[in-house]
């Protein structure tokens, strides 16, 4: 009682009351409850563990199986050992055979020391099974507490990573790091929850308590199908389908240096109120997330033109590549909003791999075979215009507004390039620079000239943005596209 006590005096619930929140209301049942540890080395045979420090079962999410393992930090410290781990890894195959999503509730002191490499050999089981069922069922790791050392690489193998404020993850403490390298940082700057959301990218979302973190992960699992075997599924959102979108004519500027937010794109392009942000504080030069269209959902992935000029730099690439790849191994069609300048260029990008790190996402866009659906709102110039999901790459479906300009750079810069000697010779070089970019624009930059070469399907008005897109994924939900057969790629990590 007095450990419960303490547990919500630090504003914690338990693992049965986050998962009485988490599950629809009497749908529960748990596994395993009178498992019992077998070590006896450093007190162990004196120690009474209710359940082995886990809570394990599976219960339904808004009517739709959920396979759980929350751990219980009121019995050692929440502390994994081999039958910790055997109650989890139990859940987790259980999850895969019924082709049902798993989500784990870490709250954890890490490994139990007292058990030595038997805690370790839990790990190694549970991470292996994390890696062997990616891909198969949506895995989901839900962060409120601490989340150390080994522990923390079984989140970073999954699907999508929550914290709750007050949760932190790091592989070693800020003891260990100043005792070591002389740094001192606390905790909560060390791995706390605005770190990892903002900083390392290691978390896709923040809640500002434990109940609203269970609900936005009770959100994300509507968007979710429950395996790579079914199709995720539809929902009546009351949004006509062919709801037009006059206001994007003013919203998207014509001036290719103008900054707008995305985000008054997107809202009224996909079904009201559906968009759910993936990763909404790190890499926010580019936008991805969830939404309905026609109710039916999209996974969505958008330049940001308010930051960086939505270019594409080492994060972004990341952050985008990862999201795309879970779309297309769970049947989520993906909708591609492009305005971007270029890979960002700098020392700093080119000593960091950005060449590596952006390949990632011409490889993960090549390799997906769902449904693509792509629309050029302004820019779209270079290497970052096939990257973000062109024809070349495989897109299904691509649209360009009539203010679109495609080509492999700016019009300033590039008439400064082919036409230098020409301006430099003018007798007004200002005037003749003025007149050589709208000839380059005329020529070459224009959405014209790439549908002229098939590369765009139609030069469409922003008020159609939405209709259109509405009937290319329901045209392109019956596709079917096959691979070479392989073992598996090498994506460039």
């Amino acid at each position: 009682m007095r450990r419960v006590e303490r547990q919500h005096a630090s504003g914690k619930m338990t693992a049965r009351e986050r998962i009485a929140a988490f599950v629809d209301e009497g749908s529960f049942v748990e596994m395993d409850p009178f498992v019992k540890h077998r070590a006896t080395d450093f007190g162990m045979d004196k120690t009474e563990a209710p359940g082995e420090g886990v809570v394990t079962g599976w219960g339904r999410v808004n009517g739709r199986r959920v396979f759980l393992a929350s751990q219980d930090f009121t019995v050692i410290g929440g502390s994994l050992g081999e039958a910790h781990a055997a109650k989890i890894t139990k859940a987790m195959d259980l999850a895969a055979k019924m082709g049902a999503p798993f989500v784990g509730i870490n709250d954890s002191g890490g490994a139990r020391i007292q058990e030595g490499v038997d805690s370790l050999k839990g790990y190694g089981d549970i991470f292996h099974r994390n890696t062997i069922y990616s891909g198969v069922i949506p895995q989901i790791s839900v962060i409120m507490g601490p989340c150390a050392g080994g522990a923390v690489y079984s989140p970073a193998l999954t699907d999508f990573v929550f914290m709750s404020k007050g949760a932190n993850m790091f592989i070693t403490g800020p003891q260990v790091i100043k005792a070591v390298t002389g740094e001192e940082v606390s905790t909560e700057d060390l791995g706390g929850a605005y770190v990892h959301n903002q900083v390392s990218g290691v978390a896709h979302f923040i809640a500002d308590s434990e109940k609203d973190c269970l609900e936005m992960v009770k959100r994300l699992l509507g968007y979710l199908p429950s395996n790579n075997m079914e199709d995720p599924p539809a929902a009546e959102t009351g949004d006509d389908p062919d709801r037009s979108t006059p206001e994007l004519r003013e919203i998207i500027p014509v001036e290719p240096n103008k900054a707008y937010d995305i985000y008054d794109v997107i809202a009224p392009v996909v079904d009201a109120g559906t968009f759910m942000e993936v990763h909404p504080l790190y890499a926010t030069n580019i936008v991805t997330g969830f939404a309905r269209l026609g109710g039916r959902t999209v996974g969505v992935v958008a330049n940001q033109p308010r930051v960086k000029a939505g270019s594409l730099d080492i994060d972004a690439s990341d952050k985008a590549s990862r999201f795309v790849r879970f779309c297309d191994s769970f049947n989520v069609p993906l909708l591609t909003l492009v305005d971007v300048t270029a890979y960002l260029p700098g020392v700093v990008q080119e000593h960091g791999g950005i060449i590596r790190h952006g390949a990632k996402l011409l490889y993960a866009y090549s390799e997906a075979t769902v449904p693509k659906v792509t629309v050029i709102l302004r820019k779209a110039y270079g290497g970052a215009y096939i990257a973000m999901c062109s024809r070349h790459l495989g897109a299904d479906v691509v649209y360009a507004l009539p203010t679109a300009e495609i080509a492999v750079m700016g019009a300033d810069g590039a008439a400064n390039i082919i036409f230098r000697d020409d301006i430099a010779k003018a007798e007004n070089p200002a005037e003749a620079r003025k007149q050589k970019i709208a000839e380059f624009k005329e020529k070459f930059a224009n959405p014209y000239v790439a549908a002229a070469r098939g590369f765009v399907d139609d030069v469409i008005d922003p008020a159609e943005i939405r209709p259109r897109l509405v009937e290319a994924f329901s045209m392109a939900k019956s596709k079917v596209e096959e691979r070479p057969a392989k073992k598996h790629g090498n994506i460039p990590v």
